[in-house]
């Protein structure tokens, strides 16, 4: 199969990955099937020996001047390194050996040469992170100042974008470091120590003599991966391996067209999972030169509120809408719920393990064991529910976008965000989002369209009023005007008069100020993200929204005559049938009007609802509770986009309350 993809104009080439398992297998050597229990096990034979030989060659390398070296990109000898890892291993001459009586071929060097240059390569940035917080060491770790900040940035390269939130949990790395050992640490290697090898296989350092992977031509759907593996968990000679050709069902996001390549095979509860990577062309997305944009600002409760703007030929900014929400209180409820479980059982764990230590116990042994495994769970439950969550909210970002045909997505750069100040809980809450997965999966799903995923930054955007700049006075509710809170915005400017909900105003700001400032975008060289750095004032003068209506009359509307008579309403959909035939005995059919009394509850599926569920009484009427539900999880609630209806369907799953 070519790896070469032809691109039009206008065209990028876009690299996914897709996920696949390894359910079966075919031994070409003796003809056998291989069941998913010996696959997983002869995987993870070859996965041992790579790992054991990564660890060995990053104990002899992980250092400070070997990572210089390689960071450097060039040789002794003062040629460019190749950009593939184990290339660059190779021409330093850095090589790993297999345990002795062992046999493995070149190319399962080459995995390990890869994965082990893989690391030393992310060490390096680390590293210098480190060497300028050990060098600009503060007076007080807990509280630098300005002087400090600044002598802190100018010693780390690129400190200037890097967010202090990085810097301060570095910096409490070092402080524990001091507080345990008295000192400060040489670098970052006496630090963290050497790192921990992950168990994978990646082939695509490998070629044809080790794997290859190729499309079925019936079905674009399905692939075969023919790959090398050992039959003994010491092979020793080149008869312990054989071939095993594997199918694997690929999901249907893969495009038919696109571009194949070896995977990453990885052993995860007796199963083996296979990390697909392709690339396929998608609409070049573009820095400057848009005229509709989503903007998306993030909340508590409120996971995310967005709508667009859009920038006229005169310099005008006009809302196209009223905006929308992705409510995921119940999801998050849930996920705190998880979390607080997990802190007990490691309470517990903990608790068991020092009588353990201090009295070795078969029976404290078991239970430890059993809490070990629960917390484990516990835990893959929340990685389950965190990405969910994310994919949900970044398909309806993207849906929001694309409904709206904006070219870009503007985002509020909240990473300095840091949860201080708000109470114990409260603090928790906002440091267990889950808003880098969102943006992650944002940016993948973009990708697609060709749609601009641009952060910009957070200053002022809930406190500035969208259509006049001026400061905000937030209240608890609109009927509530004297009542302190922050959910409800008030501008104080007589000629504005905006009001509003928080949210919505911050979004108006943000689509506003990327409109703008979409001249200063620029890409992050580190993460390759699109970014504004700065807030221009003059710019940021022009980032004012244009009210699209007329604001309501004040006129005085009293009453100076009799009220004219007016139609009577329309009966409702519900009763627009003739009414039965009402039959000359006492008990005869019902007349229409009344909802039916055998039906359940309808599916909530719109934007009106809370995401609290109604307690059962235990007397009287008995209701089913709330309703509530739409899209992946009972309690995640999102605005629909223009496109979408919303059915009247009933509901089948009982009482949720």
């Amino acid at each position: 199969m070519s790896r070469k993809l032809a691109l039009a104009e206008g065209e990028a080439v876009r690299t996914a990955c897709a996920r696949g398992l390894l359910r079966t297998g075919l031994d070409e050597a003796s003809g056998d099937v291989v069941s998913r229990a010996v696959l997983a096990e002869r995987v993870g034979w070859c996965a041992d020996l790579v790992a054991g030989m990564v660890g060995a060659l990053l104990g002899a390398h992980c250092n400070a001047a070997d990572v210089d070296v390689l960071a450097s990109g060039v040789d002794a000898g003062g040629r460019r390194l190749p950009s593939n890892a184990w290339m660059a291993l190779r021409r330093l001459g850095w090589t790993a050996a297999p345990p002795s009586g062992v046999r493995v071929n070149d190319r399962i060097v080459r995995m390990v040469q890869e994965q082990a240059g893989r690391v030393l390569r992310s060490v390096k940035w680390r590293a210098d992170l480190t060497a300028g917080i050990l060098s600009t060491w503060p007076v007080d770790p807990r509280k630098r100042t300005g002087v400090e900040w600044e002598q802190l940035r100018a010693a780390i390269p690129g400190g200037q974008g890097l967010a202090s939130s990085v810097i301060k949990g570095r910096t409490r790395q070092v402080a524990a470091f001091l507080h345990a050992h008295g000192r400060l640490p040489v670098d970052v290697f006496e630090l963290e120590g050497v790192p921990r090898v992950a168990r994978m296989l990646l082939l695509a350092a490998c070629d044809r003599q080790q794997a290859t992977i190729e499309r079925s031509d019936t079905d674009p759907g399905r692939v075969l991966l023919r790959l090398q593996l050992p039959t003994r968990a010491d092979p020793r000679s080149y008869r312990d391996w054989t071939w095993v050709a594997c199918p694997i069902s690929l999901p249907p996001t893969v495009p038919a067209g696109a571009v194949l390549h070896l995977p990453t095979l990885r052993v995860t509860g007796g199963t083996v999972r296979a990390d697909v990577a392709y690339t396929h062309p998608v609409p070049k997305a573009k820095h400057a030169g848009h005229e509709v944009a989503l903007g998306v600002d993030w909340g508590l409760n409120t996971l995310l509120t967005a709508g667009t703007l859009r920038l006229e030929t005169d310099g005008r900014i006009t809302a196209l809408g009223a905006g929308g929400q992705f409510r995921a209180a119940g999801v998050l409820a849930k996920q705190h719920r998880l979390r607080r479980q997990g802190e007990r059982l490691h309470a517990k764990a903990d608790h068991y393990q020092r009588l353990i230590d201090g009295r070795p116990d078969e029976h404290l042994r078991a239970k430890h064991a059993v809490l070990r495994d629960e917390i484990q769970h516990v835990s893959a439950r929340r990685t389950n529910l965190n990405d969910a969550l994310a994919w949900s909210a970044a398909r309806w970002t993207v849906d929001q976008a694309i409904a709206a045909a904006a070219t870009v997505i503007y985002l509020e750069d909240l990473r300095s965000m840091e949860a201080k100040g708000m109470g114990r809980t409260m603090n928790t809450r906002l440091s267990q989002q889950v808003r880098g997965k969102i943006a992650d999966r944002i940016r993948h799903l973009a990708a697609e369209q060709g749609i601009a995923v641009v952060t910009v930054p957070a200053r002022n955007t809930s406190k500035h009023c969208p259509q006049c700049l001026s400061p905000l006075q937030h209240r608890k509710a609109p009927d509530q005007p004297t009542t302190p809170g922050w959910k409800w915005a008030v501008c104080p400017h007589p000629p504005c008069g905006w009001q509003g909900d928080r949210d919505h105003g911050a979004w108006r700001r943000i689509a506003a100020r990327g409109l703008t400032h979409q001249n200063k975008t620029i890409t992050d060289k580190t993460s390759g993200a699109m970014v504004i750095r700065s807030v221009v004032d003059t710019l940021e003068a022009a980032a004012v929204v244009t009210p699209t209506t007329s604001k309501t009359s004040r006129t005085d509307r009293s009453k100076t005559g009799p009220t004219a008579r007016k139609p009577p309403r329309p009966a409702p959909r519900r009763r627009r049938a003739p009414s039965p035939t009402r039959p000359h005995r006492r008990a005869g059919k019902r007349p229409e009007g009344h909802a039916p009394t055998d039906r359940r509850l309808p599916r909530a599926a719109h934007r009106h609802q809370n995401v609290t569920t109604t307690s059962t009484p235990t007397t009287g009427h008995q209701p089913h509770g709330a309703a509530l539900g739409a899209g992946f999880h009972l309690h995640a609630h999102a605005t629909p986009p223009k496109w979408e209806t919303i059915p009247e369907t009933y509901s089948d799953t009982g009482s949720l309350s």
